[in-house]
Order: structure tokens, then sequence, then C-alpha cells
């Protein structure tokens, strides 16, 4: 290993001397400046008492250890606050998990919203990014959840495959089948090279959401949570709908929040983060979030080893949080986009 990145070294180690040769032959020369034509304004105790500070202060080797020793410090800094970070998640993950006056949600439309519509564009999306948000509303008896799901997961010709990993998915979350719609249209392939019509796929939210009498509309944010194409397609068909007026003025849409690839990955570390910048949200404890990994187990054709180590790693297999979007967020959005 040592060996296999001495050339590394070697060329640090050359720039280093090179940069501290310049500053040096940099510095003698002002001093020689100084020795030369100010002599006339100060006395040669005076010159060489200023410039024996002056090289002090910049000298390149002293420079340089100064740097190093302040960036050391700080290095050292923020170790100690990651781990005091993290060491406190996990206090608060802990308490709230094994509390039974702590509430692990906080989700105040849920005394209000019955029936609850989720829209997603893949089979196994009510696993990756919505499992602790569906598990929690399956736990209450007077809440009825339905899944829509816009594509059939035809992107490797393995739609009947995918078809039944969804019911069995769905099952482990506690979603009947009768509450489960599958799309299967041609102009709405599991594709991120096809662009999905905001139309069409308006079309099919609002038929159902009139149909099943839906409360409350739970899709991606403009983001899609990875950038997926298709995700954000299901934002802007429901933002459409709330553009438009056409959504009945009972159901509200609400949003799983996108955040940045760090907050992504650290689990249950993210808890902090969460409940001081998100105003809805819900927790999973670690048997709780098995139930969610056990669920996601099922879609076996995606299973790959980054998705092993996705149902661990990521913060949506534990906490879920989301906003509800209004018709002033949607008209904010649309002119922030605009060029």
């Amino acid at each position: 290993m040592n060996g296999s990145w001495s050339w590394l070294n070697a060329l640090i180690g050359s720039v280093i001397n090179k940069t501290i040769y310049t500053c040096g032959t940099a510095t003698l020369q002002i001093y020689d400046a100084y020795n030369q034509h100010r002599f006339k304004y100060f006395g040669e105790a005076s010159v060489v008492s200023i410039l024996q500070a002056f090289i002090t202060i910049v000298h390149p080797v002293s420079l340089y250890t100064r740097l190093v020793s302040i960036s050391s410090e700080a290095l050292e800094h923020l170790v100690y606050a990651s781990l005091v970070y993290l060491l406190v998640c996990l206090i608060i993950y802990s308490v709230i998990s094994r509390s039974k006056t702590l509430r692990s949600t906080r989700l105040p439309w849920l005394s209000m919203k019955k029936r609850i519509l989720f829209v997603t564009s893949h089979p196994d999306d009510e696993c990756m990014f919505f499992g602790p948000l569906i598990y929690t509303l399956t736990a209450y008896t007077d809440c009825i959840v339905y899944i829509l799901c816009l594509s059939n997961g035809n992107y490797e010709n393995l739609s009947y495959k995918r078809r039944e990993e969804l019911w069995s998915a769905c099952q482990n979350l506690g979603i009947p089948e009768a509450n489960i719609i599958l799309v299967n249209a041609t102009n709405l392939p599991d594709d991120p090279n096809v662009e999905w019509r905001t139309e069409t796929v308006a079309n099919f939210m609002l038929h159902t959401v009139e149909t099943l009498g839906i409360q409350a509309l739970v899709t991606f944010d403009r983001e899609g949570v990875s950038q997926h194409p298709n995700h954000c397609a299901v934002y802007y068909a429901a933002a459409s709908l709330c553009l438009t007026n056409l959504l009945p003025k009972d159901c509200k849409l609400y949003a799983l929040d996108s955040i940045n690839i760090v907050r992504k990955y650290l689990s249950i570390f993210d808890i902090m983060c969460t409940c001081v910048m998100s105003k809805y949200w819900c927790l999973l404890n670690w048997q709780q979030a098995a139930v969610v990994r056990n669920a996601m187990r099922q879609h076996k054709t995606q299973m790959k080893w980054f998705r092993c180590l996705y149902i661990f790693c990521s913060r949506y297999m534990f906490i879920n949080s989301i906003r509800e979007v209004n018709l002033a967020d949607i008209e904010l959005e649309m002119q922030i986009q605009e060029p």
C-alpha cells in the first residue's frame, strides 16, 4: 500500500519544497530591497527589527507549520463535534423508541384524514422511500391506506415478477391486495429515459382520488428523493392538479422531503436534523424498521448488493418527513425555476 502511494507522497513533497523555496526567495528579495532603499527612512536597527518580525510571520516554513497546527486542531474539534452529535442522536433515538410517553410521530393531520393514497412510480418505491410512513399509518385501525403505482416495473422485462413482489411487500406493510392499484400503460414505462406526460399521470391520479374518496395524497416532492425523472413527473402531475383546482377541496397534498446525500445515508443519525427542520415526521424503532426491511426484501429482483446496504444505511428506512403542499408553494417553486 505504501509503495503504491509513494509517487503521490513524492509529488506532494516536491510541491511543498518548491513553494517553500519560492516563498523563501521572495522573502529574501524583500529583505534586500529594504536594506538597499529604505535605510534613509529608518535606521539600520529599525529595518532589521521590522524585517525580522516580518520574516517570523510570513516565513514559509513557519507559516506552513502554523497552518498544519491550525488544521490539525480544527480537524480534532470536528471529530469531537461529530462524535457528540452521533451520541446525542443515538440517545434521542433510543429514548423515543423505548418511551411510552414520547411520541415517535408528529403527524397532526392523522386524526382527520382516514383515506390516504400513496402515489409511487415503480414497484419497490413504497418500501424504499415511504416505508416508515406507510407502516405508521396502517397501524391505525381507522386509517385506510391505498397504493397507486404508475408503472409495472418492466424496465428489465420483469413486470410479472415485479407485480407479485409488490403484492407481497404491501402485505408485509399491512396494505391489503384490494387497496393496490398497479397501472399497466405503455406510455408510462419504467424507464428513466422516457419522459412521462404530466397530463397522463395527472389523469390517473385524479381518477383514483375521486373514485376512492381520498382525503390525503402523498407522493414525491419535485426532487423525487433520487432525482429519478419518473419520481419527479409524479410530483409535477400532482402539482398541476393543485394549480388547476382539480383536486377535491377535502383532499390535501403532501410531499416526501428530499434531502442531501449526506443526510440520506445517515440512517438513524438523521433524527436530530429531521426533528428540527421538518414539521411532519415519523420514526420507526429497530423492530418496526425490520418489518420495512423485510417488505423490501420481497422485491427479490431489485435486491442488488447496494440495496442490501441501503436498507440499513438509508434514513428512509427509519425516518420519513413530509410537508403539506399548497398552491402558494407550487407557484413559488415555478417562479424560482423560471430563467
